[in-house]
């Protein structure tokens, strides 16, 4: 009686739209007002779910956590208060419908006008200046200004450009919006400028949004830029927070000309070796000859520095058994576990670390912890989560591989003569392996390293016994690209059968082969490591973006070249692969 008697005072007096739903989800009572939310009568002994579509259970819940609901009817927004009438079990709720539209509406105004900042960078500038010629070359450099300004007009944004090659703009949250929606299409659209260039023009754009000060969105902007950058421009990056999004990047890095920055950094390099106690070198986990043909390379600049380094090896495929076994062989390197490496260092030590940059896969991610001084080489494109606090960061997605950018360091710091045959010869077999015998990703800079390596002792018949495999491989490899299915589009997928401890290097092998069958554009291999882990490899003849798709399942890479190792069995992978191929077309 007592609470019957509340349920009517509160459905008469209450200035709100409100009703009163029973244990079993069902009206009892509703005020007046409650037609301003529902447009028709007789809403009693209805079903609360039949007239908002949200299940009473979620009702109940939000009740209980003093949490709000939201409805939207006849054009308007109402938030729901909800609360139990009564501490019994099964006890009514009063529902309280508040009326937020105009609310809302000034909201979605505030979040669409909201000031974000992109910084504009022309990619190949340099190269393309150089291609033109004096003549034209402030032309070309014209052309470029005119379409970005044209682009910032076309959203009523500001422009400012503050160097040959770059600009800031000022533009809003729906301007973001829309150019997420068309997935960047500018970045199709500034390549279709006419150049003398055998390369097309490409934009790197880094945008800040979602920002609590200007100064942070500047700092964001930047963020976003320096992303796009190391992984290689054509692309654009948008920071939100901590989060990137990624767009773009169709196409190779343009190889510089200039070796300036080699030159710079080799230096840098030398002289924070010089002025650390102790020098450790790694790579990442279960490494390759590229890995470790750097790591020798790096160990040589170090020599030279003055300091005695130690390299950081851990568990490694019988693919490196004999490049390894050569560097052993004398005990010229002081080549250590990682135990070791953590009883050895102390707080004026430095870890340089090469082909890799993300913390997840270094060979010692402890180490890198313990030491305020950080370098790191690498040629893969940059990832969200690489390695923070970096003292000097090489990073340049251009290149073929780590060995080719140790390489052109070395030739700064060292003489020729000076290079052991070890050193030459498994920087010379990291090139080839990276770019599969100079067929993928090997540019000008990349065959004048080779050549280099040559003229220092390099020995192509030692290279040519670092690349011969076991019988059991190599059938491995054979059955692997006879049980390929070639899709639509030219899309070849296999699974490498069984579990094995090479199955890293046999899967990319596997992928490198199908991209010589006519008509495939793409390939990705799959198979179970020796733990039990899928490894994938996917390659791509240059139209098809695998780093991107490779990023969607927790992978990385190039353009061309990537990987990623997952949980679920390669059969799964594999179809969930194809089916992101066809929602993302």
């Amino acid at each position: 009686m007592y609470i019957g008697r509340i349920e009517r005072l509160l459905a008469y007096y209450t200035p709100l739209p409100m009703c009163i739903v029973s244990a079993q989800g069902k009206v009892t009572r509703a005020s007046q007002k409650i037609a301003e939310v529902f447009k028709y009568d007789g809403i009693i002994d209805l079903d609360i779910f039949v007239l908002t579509g949200i299940k009473f259970q979620e009702i109940e819940k939000a009740a209980r956590e003093e949490y709000p609901l939201f409805i939207e009817r006849n054009d308007r927004v109402f938030r729901i208060t909800s609360s139990f009438l009564g501490e019994t079990e099964g006890a009514s709720v009063m529902l309280f419908f508040t009326d937020i539209t105009g609310y809302n509406r000034l909201k979605s105004q505030y979040l669409e006008e909201r000031v974000c900042l992109a910084l504009v960078n022309v990619d190949n500038y340099d190269e393309l200046a150089a291609s033109e010629g004096s003549q034209h070359e402030r032309r070309v450099a014209a052309e470029i200004e005119r379409f970005i300004r044209k682009w910032a007009a076309d959203m009523k944004a500001m422009v400012v450009k503050y160097r040959d090659a770059s600009y800031e703009v000022v533009l809003t949250n729906k301007d973001v919006q829309k150019l997420i929606d068309e997935k960047f299409k500018v970045l199709d659209e500034v390549r279709e400028l006419e150049t003398d260039a055998d390369f097309p023009v490409t934009l790197s754009i880094g945008i800040g949004v979602g920002n609590k000060s200007l100064a942070e969105l500047d700092d964001y902007a930047q963020d976003a830029l320096d992303m796009a950058l190391g992984r290689g421009g054509d692309q654009a990056v948008v920071k939100n927070g901590t989060s990137f999004e990624y767009y773009g990047g169709k196409t190779q890095s343009v190889e510089k000309n200039n070796k300036g920055k080699s030159r710079v950094i080799a230096l840098a390099l030398k002289t924070l070796i010089s002025q650390s106690s102790k020098v450790f070198i790694m790579g990442h986990k279960n490494p390759d000859m590229d890995c470790f043909g750097a790591s020798l390379g790096v160990y040589r600049i170090a020599l030279a520095a003055g300091k005695d380094p130690y390299i950081i090896l851990g568990e490694y495929n019988e693919t490196m058994n004999d490049m390894v076994a050569d560097a052993r062989a004398d005990d010229a390197y002081q080549i250590i576990s990682e135990e070791r490496a953590l009883q050895l260092v102390d707080d004026q030590s430095v870890v340089i670390v090469v082909d890799v940059h993300r913390p997840g896969i270094v060979e010692s991610i402890e180490l890198i912890n313990r030491v305020q001084r950080l370098a790191v080489i690498d040629h893969h494109r940059k990832a969200s989560d690489a390695l923070p606090n970096q003292t000097i960061s090489y990073m340049e997605s251009y290149a073929s591989s780590a060995s080719e950018l140790v390489t052109e360091m070395l030739q700064y710091v060292i003489e020729k003569k000076e290079l052991e045959k070890i050193e030459a010869d498994a920087l010379l077999a990291g090139i080839m392996l990276d770019t599969n015998r100079f067929a993928v990703k090997a540019g000008v800079r990349t065959f004048e390293a080779a050549s280099w390596l040559k003229r220092a002792g390099a020995d192509l018949q030692t290279v040519r016994r670092y690349f011969q495999d076991n019988a059991s491989n190599f059938r491995a490899k054979a059955a692997g690209v006879a049980g390929a299915r070639i899709l639509d589009g030219g899309i070849a997928m296999s699974v490498c059968e069984g579990q094995n401890i090479n199955s890293q290097i046999i899967n990319s092998q596997v992928a490198d082969e199908l991209l010589t069958i006519k008509g495939i554009e793409a390939s990705f291999v799959a198979g179970m490591d020796e733990n039990g882990k899928t490894v994938v490899s996917a390659r791509s003849l240059g139209n098809i973006n695998v780093q991107s798709i490779m990023e969607h399942f927790g992978g990385g890479g190039h353009l061309n070249t990537a990987g990623a190792k997952v949980s679920v069995s390669p059969e799964q992978i594999l179809s969930e692969i194809e089916e992101f191929l066809k929602t993302s077309q």
